[in-house]
């Protein structure tokens, strides 16, 4: 058998295959991984305490660590407005308290359920409490703030001063 046609011709040389996928360099993917499982390993809520990720779907009472309502603040033309889920909580257990230009809100929940049927006991109680607080602009009314609460959400309106846009102007950036 003759292997002359198996066999390379002067010169040329075998060129290995580039590989299939190129993935781009990364110089700080590994400590970022290390960081996030030094966070992971200590399993609180202090170093991201107003994280909400997809994966929490329970309210914010279940956790043995309490977690913050949803919030939204909104600034319109005569006022600002700040809405707070809180499902599940009636008027009674939430209470609004301003103190100087700290605007708070607190509520606490309370859960219990028995049930006894024959042979068997059960007994279950979960508690959750939470504050947010906010601090309100020199440019609100605060003798005319309002508090509504309505199927779980509390609504708070904090009218404006009269002629508080006034003060606001825009500034010219120049190019020095």
């Amino acid at each position: 058998m003759n292997d002359a046609a198996n066999k390379p011709v002067a010169g040329e040389e075998k060129k290995a295959a580039p590989p299939a996928t190129h993935e781009p360099w990364r110089p700080f993917e590994s400590l970022r991984r290390q960081v996030d499982r030094l966070f992971d390993d200590f399993d609180l809520s202090w170093h991201r305490p107003l994280a909400r990720t997809g994966v929490e779907t329970g309210p914010f009472w279940q956790s043995g660590l309490a977690r913050l309502p949803a919030v939204d603040v909104v600034e319109k033309d005569d006022a600002f407005e700040i809405s707070a889920e809180l499902p599940g909580m009636d008027e009674k257990d939430v209470e609004v308290k301003l103190s100087g230009n700290t605007l708070t809100i607190k509520g606490e929940k309370r859960q219990e359920r028995k049930e006894e049927k024959q042979g068997y006991y059960l007994s279950e109680r979960s508690y959750g409490s939470f504050q947010r607080s906010f601090n309100v602009p020199d440019s609100v009314e605060k003798d005319k703030i309002q508090a509504r609460f309505n199927k779980g959400v509390l609504m708070l309106s904090m009218p404006k001063k009269p002629g508080a846009a006034d003060g606001e102007r825009t500034i010219a950036v120049s190019k020095d």
